[in-house]
């Protein structure tokens, strides 16, 4: 099973807002060689941090529950999942190291109830908790939440 990550309309307009920002004033009133230098290191690691972290699909499969990324997958092994639950994030979660809407939500963030946790997704509505058996915690969004939870916890159940 293979689902969609979709942006808030946030997260899209912060992408877009914080791009054009940091592009418009590389060139804005022509400032010095050394200021379009940062200003161009600082969208470069922005960017590569982007495609190694922001989500494009959640997948599940009998053997593990796949995190699709432009240049990585993160693959979570089926065996080590201890639950799978519908859970929205809070408006109080805490950006440990963390995106809070460029190119989506990824990074480690804690909440009072829930714990650390490291997170994926584009929406919070579309969110689900996996909790591993080791302790670990994964926030996770995609397009149809409810069917991936049902399909993770029938192949853990099983």
């Amino acid at each position: 099973m293979k689902q969609q990550v979709i942006l808030s309309k946030f997260s899209l307009i912060v992408t877009i807002a914080g791009s054009a920002l940091l592009v418009g004033l590389m060139f804005f009133n022509n400032p010095p060689a050394e200021v379009r230098i940062f200003l161009g290191i600082m969208l470069g690691i922005l960017a590569l941090a982007s495609l190694l972290y922001m989500p494009l699909s959640i997948s599940a499969d009998k053997t593990a529950i796949c995190i699709n990324r432009s240049l990585r997958i993160k693959v979570i092994p089926m065996p080590d999942v201890a639950s799978v639950k519908m859970c929205a994030p809070t408006m109080g979660a805490i950006r440990i190291c963390a995106s809070g809407g460029f190119f989506g939500y990824w990074g480690w963030f804690k909440e009072r109830d829930l714990g650390k946790y490291f997170a994926y997704y584009g929406r919070s509505s579309d969110c689900f908790l996996v909790e591993l058996k080791d302790g670990r915690k994964y926030m996770l969004g995609c397009k149809n939440p409810q069917k991936m939870v049902e399909y993770i916890n029938s192949m853990i159940n099983q």
